[in-house]
């Protein structure tokens, strides 16, 4: 979300305020597909990325009318929507399994780590086009650690 409005208080509460209730039932029922969220700041306010088993999971659950996001929809579209006081935006990638790869050095299990499969990388001598099949002999520009 951002904040385009900061002095509109009672708009900017709504949308801070509907994203907990949310994520919460969505960590009490890993039958969602919901396979968890990483909070911060982006583009001038709070931020959720969130991951899950596939687009099917999250689409039902969007759409669920016994679930905490569709009222919130409402609610926000009747509130806020024409306003302009709070902006949002959802960015939704699909990608295939096997099509991806996350490299963490000397971090811990965050992203794509805390909810996914987690395994060393390997030979130090290894790269990216290498590991994902794409170029069997590429040759690293630098030395590995």
């Amino acid at each position: 979300m951002r904040i385009n409005r900061p002095w509109k208080v009672r708009n900017t509460l709504f949308v801070l305020r509907a994203m907990g209730p949310m994520l919460a039932e969505l960590e009490d029922n890993p039958q969602s597909g919901f396979l968890g969220a990483e909070r911060g700041f982006m583009f001038g306010g709070p931020a959720i990325v969130q991951y899950w088993r596939s687009f099917d999971d999250l689409e039902r659950y969007a759409r669920a009318a016994d679930a905490e996001h569709l009222p919130a929809w409402r609610r926000f579209n009747q509130l806020v929507r024409d306003s302009g006081d709070v902006g949002i935006w959802h960015e939704t990638y699909r990608v295939r399994a096997g099509e991806y790869e996350a490299i963490y050095g000397n971090m811990p299990r965050i992203g794509l780590a805390a909810v996914g499969e987690h395994r060393p990388i390997g030979s130090s001598s290894a790269t990216a086009a290498r590991r994902l099949g794409l170029r069997p002999d590429d040759v690293p520009p630098v030395e590995g650690y």
